[in-house]
């Protein structure tokens, strides 16, 4: 074995592992079976939640195990919640997310069509964990998903892409490193910064007209780093720090998007901002 290729598998090991260490692996998918009544079809949006949320799972996520705790959050709170498998590769069971992510936004297009059509409505909101924060904005960009959404809250997204606490920086020093990457996990090629699909995303501008954007981040995330590289620009974003809302929590890049009700809270500001009600620490026991 090359000597690189010593280093190279642990950083992949890493990267592989940023995620999936704290997910478990749930065989069934909200896509085919119910939980706790998201992905219920024939869900009617209310006045007070006339859109229905679609959740956007992030890397080696999967459309159940991501949303365990903001899935029913929300549905308790009288919405409409979906959610979708993506970016599957071939025989890698559970983890996904990582496909090219083009693809993966054509699959959120489908997703979304198919959730309009059954619900009735014009447009959902988009909620969505790392890369699930961050693709949806290809989906608006490009695939005509602006004139089906109203908001997209982007919980920790690699809007600019993840560094991963700086382990990326490293592949250039391993010649083919990159190249390898790209091969094998796509998905993750795309979200190294400066990546031919981030740089065409990110050109022009972060945001697209008529969509309102949250970015919620947090300082202690070890992923999608450094951690401002997640908010954006535009005319109507709203960029939070979990810190400001709440000193105590120290959640990182993963249990933002698993089980932080002080989070859940502020998406549900995001969703709702006429109602919206100050997110605070004591917001974890609301």
């Amino acid at each position: 074995m090359l000597p690189w290729k010593r280093v190279l598998r642990p950083l992949t090991a890493l990267l592989l592992s940023a995620a999936a260490v704290t997910l478990p692996a749930t065989a069934a998918h909200a896509d085919t079976a119910p939980h706790s009544g998201w992905n219920d079809y024939s869900c009617k949006p209310s006045a007070a939640h006339p859109r229905p949320v679609v959740l956007v799972h992030g890397t080696l996520g999967n459309s159940v195990d991501n949303w365990l705790g903001l899935a029913p959050y929300l549905k308790a709170r009288g919405y409409c919640v979906f959610s979708l498998d993506y970016g599957q590769l071939p025989g890698v069971p559970v983890f996904f997310g990582l496909g090219p992510i083009d693809r993966s936004a054509a699959q959120l297009a489908s997703f979304v069509d198919r959730v309009r059509s059954a619900t009735g409505v014009a447009k959902v909101d988009l909620v969505g964990h790392s890369q699930g924060g961050m693709m949806p904005r290809y989906y608006l960009k490009f695939l005509g998903g602006a004139a089906k959404v109203g908001a997209l809250v982007g919980i920790a997204p690699d809007n600019h892409g993840a560094t991963i606490s700086g382990l990326t920086k490293l592949l250039p020093y391993f010649p083919g490193a990159t190249d390898l990457v790209k091969a094998t996990t796509p998905g993750l090629a795309d979200q190294i910064p400066g990546s031919a699909f981030l740089t065409k995303l990110n050109a022009g501008g972060d945001t697209v007209p008529g969509v309102h954007y949250t970015v919620i981040a947090t300082k202690y995330d070890e992923v999608a780093t450094p951690w401002r590289s997640q908010y954006l620009s535009g005319s109507d974003v709203h960029n939070v720090l979990l810190q400001d809302l709440c000193p105590l929590d120290f959640s990182e890049h993963v249990l933002v998007g698993l089980s932080d009700r002080i989070v859940f809270h502020e998406v549900a500001n995001a969703l709702d901002p006429a109602h919206a009600r100050a997110t605070t620490c004591a917001s974890a026991f609301s």
